[in-house]
């Protein structure tokens, strides 16, 4: 596959993963103030591995087989972890100030990138990721009402993420995405159903529904990330992370009535801009 092609896949690939996480991370907000933030927990990892057993079901001898089972299980904790963090994060503070703090992300996996993978981190990389910062802060303008205790959840889970994605680029490598996906979901869903006992609530119909698709958006979030990260450098992706904060504010305000103002849209086009520029300078610029 030319060059041109696998880098734009791979971009894409990481922009429709960010979607569908925020998609998941709204409905999980809107879910978890009707029944708790533990079983809307349960349900996102359950509903997962439901979907992918299914889908893996006629080949999963295959699927199961790994050649890092150790790897496996880190990167399956350093995701739960992730979720857990942030979803109690955005049950307890806004789901715009959530995303800001977990914007934080790319810089980790750009350095974890360049320290453990050896990728480049050049100044264009560099420039690109305190650009698309700027913009972050320019939505959010964190003051003293996010820097609360809740605050560091999300930036835990910035660092689980980091690790997770990291993990994930380096097992895409050699192994199936669907082998990943499996675990992931798999690993999430024995241990939250071992805790959801102590913390259930009585559903209903919406409820179920919401379950849903959280399981699908978390579902299809997760395969799109995991075949991004195995087409495309972690570094060169990292940027793109940044588009959460535009489909967060977006939900803020379609769902919480949280409308944004003129130095949101600018940061949103700062943020947009620099995943752009990154995406030239990988597909166009280098292949001249």
């Amino acid at each position: 596959m030319p060059n041109f092609t696998v880098k734009t896949t791979a971009i894409l690939l990481m922009i429709a993963a960010i979607f569908m996480f925020s998609s998941m991370d709204a409905l999980a907000k809107l879910l978890a103030g009707r029944i708790g933030t533990m079983p809307t927990l349960w349900a996102r990892y359950l509903g997962q591995a439901l979907v992918v057993l299914i889908l893996v079901l006629p080949r999963l001898r295959t699927v199961l087989q790994t050649r890092y089972p150790g790897l496996q299980l880190a990167r399956s904790v350093f995701l739960m972890c992730a979720t857990i963090f942030f979803f109690f994060g955005i049950s307890n503070i806004g789901l715009a100030e959530a995303a800001a703090i977990m914007s934080t992300n790319p810089l980790f996996i750009t350095l974890g990138a360049a320290l453990f993978l050896g990728e480049r981190f050049g100044i264009r990389r560099a420039m690109a990721i305190l650009a698309a910062c700027i913009g972050a802060f320019l939505v959010i303008r964190p003051g003293a009402a996010v820097f609360t205790p809740y605050s560091l959840l999300p930036l835990g889970a910035a660092i689980c993420y980091s690790a997770y994605a990291l993990t994930t680029r380096f097992v895409g490598r050699d192994e199936s995405a669907w082998t990943s996906l499996f675990y992931t979901a798999l690993f999430g869903a024995v241990v939250l159903s071992a805790a959801v006992p102590f913390f259930w609530h009585p559903l209903n119909g919406t409820d179920l529904a919401i379950m849903g698709a959280i399981a699908i958006c978390g579902t299809l979030g997760q395969l799109a990330l995991i075949r991004a990260l195995m087409a495309g450098e972690a570094g060169m992706l990292a940027p793109f992370a940044y588009f959460g904060l535009v489909f967060s504010s977006f939900y803020g305000a379609t769902i919480f009535g949280d409308l944004p103002d003129w130095l949101t849209i600018v940061g949103a086009c700062i943020i947009a801009g620099a995943g752009i520029y990154v995406w030239y300078r990988e597909t166009f610029v280098k292949a001249q």
